[in-house]
């Protein structure tokens, strides 16, 4: 679960040797390891402002990497990453996604279940507005309202 920049070279060994002394279960989660690491870098490109070139070389790498490694997972993986290519090519050129908007979606969609039960439309409006608005956020907990 832990990123390879926030590992030591030690810590990374200590990681590594002990899952591949474990034989194919520990192979088969550091192909899972790796796959995400990949996917990582390519995500990580946004910040960067790459060419076409260096891009198109990292989503092969990764896709690659996935089709390779034999696992039903992380084959559905780059299935996913590649299905949604449009949508991740257009938040690497632009740096820009819908993750705002998307986190207030669940946020909504939480208080609503949270309230099931609750019979005035008017309170339950009031209730979303409160948890979304920019002053609510991080001050409002949806297990206190």
């Amino acid at each position: 679960m832990r990123n390879r920049e926030d590992l030591t070279d030690e810590q990374f060994a200590k990681m590594w040797n002990p899952l591949l002394d474990e034989g194919q279960i520990g192979q088969t989660l550091l192909t899972a390891w790796i796959a995400k690491e990949s996917l990582r870098n390519l995500l990580a490109l946004a910040r960067t402002g790459a060419d076409r070139h260096h891009v198109g070389h990292a989503r092969w790498k990764f896709l690659t990497w996935c089709a390779d490694s034999d696992i039903p997972e992380v084959v559905r993986l780059a299935v996913t990453v590649d299905r949604w290519w449009a949508e991740i090519a257009a938040f690497l050129d632009t740096g820009h996604s819908n993750a705002k908007s998307e986190g207030i979606n669940r946020v909504i969609k939480l208080v609503a279940r949270n309230a099931f039960g609750f019979r005035n439309a008017e309170d339950q409006r009031l209730r979303t507005r409160c948890v979304t608005t920019r002053r609510a956020r991080g001050h409002l907990r949806t297990a206190q309202l």
